[in-house]
């Protein structure tokens, strides 16, 4: 009697942080960074995406930084797409 093996996943090898597209956020530290010349700061936000494994800076303006800071302080299911540099705070179930 012969037992047939389920199908095996083509995926490509070998599976390297490039090839993760979604991570998920650990951490986050905003930042102000002085411009030279009396023009106005820039915030940037760092993102410490799973663990530590990797790590994205982005810039954004003194609005978008406050937004942020209140959906990070209110999700604890963050993930940033890396190919896209998008945030996703969490699912929510249809409905609710």
């Amino acid at each position: 009697m012969s037992q047939s093996q389920p199908p095996v996943a083509d995926v490509t090898q070998p599976v390297t942080d490039d090839s993760i597209r979604v991570r998920h956020l650990s951490h986050y530290q905003f930042s102000w960074v002085a411009q030279e010349g009396g023009a106005p700061g820039a915030f940037t936000l760092q993102l410490v995406l799973d663990q530590g494994a990797w790590e994205e800076v982005v810039t954004v303006s003194a609005e978008d930084a406050e937004v942020l800071q209140a959906l990070l302080r209110h999700h604890s299911d963050v993930a940033f797409d890396v190919g896209r540099r998008v945030v996703m705070f969490g699912t929510t179930p249809v409905g609710d």
